[in-house]
């Protein structure tokens, strides 16, 4: 499933849980991944400000 549908994939949620307590490191990787293969919702506030800011690196 792609970003760009609105619907769960519950499978996915299931199969991938939010580690407990996650660093930020954690949870910016887990919604990468999660963007991949859930519409749920989007990538927002901090998490979003970060990894704009990290593609910007990567096309450096």
């Amino acid at each position: 499933m792609k970003s760009g549908s609105s619907k769960l994939n519950a499978a996915w949620h299931i199969a991938h849980p939010m580690p407990k307590n996650p660093s930020f490191e954690q949870r910016v990787k887990w919604h990468l991944e999660h963007q991949k293969h859930c519409g749920c919702r989007k990538i927002s506030g901090k998490l979003a400000e970060e990894i704009k800011k990290r593609n910007k690196i990567l096309m450096l």
